[in-house]
């Protein structure tokens, strides 16, 4: 069966867009660091996000905050073909104070919105940034949309939800975040917290949503990206970003990205041209 990947970094946006088409790829649970606005062009998943599930099908937006932890899988046993925009949290600052003259970072109140009349403008803009169409099109276009978002989609700025994160896996979060490049055990985790390994487990993905390994391996894997996109190779990026030895950091990272680090890192080596994926 044949299979495309496609990634395009748009410089004068400052983004990311990517495009899956006819993948049957299995997404754990994770999460991502900036805001990921996308949506079903065909095919039927199963979603969960922050522990509540969805059915997403054709024309369903999806839309996640930076940090939400989301996992999928396809459940039709047809292939998913699926566009993508990924919108770093100081982008969607600058554009959302441009917008509406607040300075803060909007909340998606909800992961989908069933057949969205903005998939169509998505599309439209995601075809532009694949075709590198020029800037101003693309940048009116861009404004129009996440416009639209604020406006349908997003809590008011004061109504922004903070989360029930307790002071405890607060604090184990800063210290797995300052020492993802260490060996961190369940152990080491429980002793800091004053708990038990299992008591810790459930409350850490009570409030994160994510379990305390998975949340670390996803620190490792968005500190490895920023590697790579810096030209440092895969191996010294597996070790530098805290992965034993490439082969777990190989698997890892496509599992969580949807590419090997080689393919990621081409695509931002080629930053002035269009790059596919295509494997049978």
């Amino acid at each position: 069966m044949l299979e495309e990947r496609t990634v395009h970094f748009d410089n004068d946006l400052q983004i990311e867009a990517y495009r899956f088409c006819g993948i049957m790829q299995k997404f754990p649970n994770h999460f991502h660091e900036y805001y990921v606005i996308g949506f079903i062009e065909s095919g039927q998943r199963r979603l969960t996000c922050k522990n509540k599930e969805y059915i997403i099908n054709t024309g369903d937006l999806i839309c996640f905050n930076p940090l939400d932890n989301h996992a999928c899988e396809q459940i039709d046993n047809k292939t998913l073909d699926y566009r993508c925009l990924n919108i770093k949290p100081e982008i969607m600052r600058k554009v959302t104070k441009e917008i509406t003259g607040k300075d803060y970072l909007p909340q998606f109140k909800t992961p989908v919105a069933y057949l969205s009349e903005q998939t169509s403008i998505l599309h439209n803009l995601h075809q532009m940034i694949m075709n590198e169409l020029p800037n101003d099109e693309k940048q009116e276009t861009f404004y129009i949309f996440i416009k639209q978002l604020i406006d349908e989609y997003t809590e008011p700025p004061n109504e922004a939800d903070s989360g029930a994160k307790t002071e405890m896996i607060k604090n184990l979060c800063q210290y797995i975040e300052a020492h993802y490049q260490e060996r961190i055990t369940l152990d080491d985790l429980a002793r800091m917290a004053n708990m038990n390994k299992y008591s810790l487990v459930r409350a850490f993905t009570r409030v994160r949503g994510i379990t305390p390994y998975r949340y670390l391996q996803t620190i490792r894997i968005n500190e490895a990206k920023k590697l790579l996109e810096q030209g440092v190779p895969p191996l010294d990026a597996a070790l530098y970003s805290g992965f034993g030895d490439q082969s777990h950091f190989s698997h890892f990272f496509m599992e969580f990205i949807g590419l090997t680090p080689k393919q990621y890192q081409y695509f931002f080596t080629k930053l002035d041209e269009q790059s596919t994926i295509r494997k049978d």
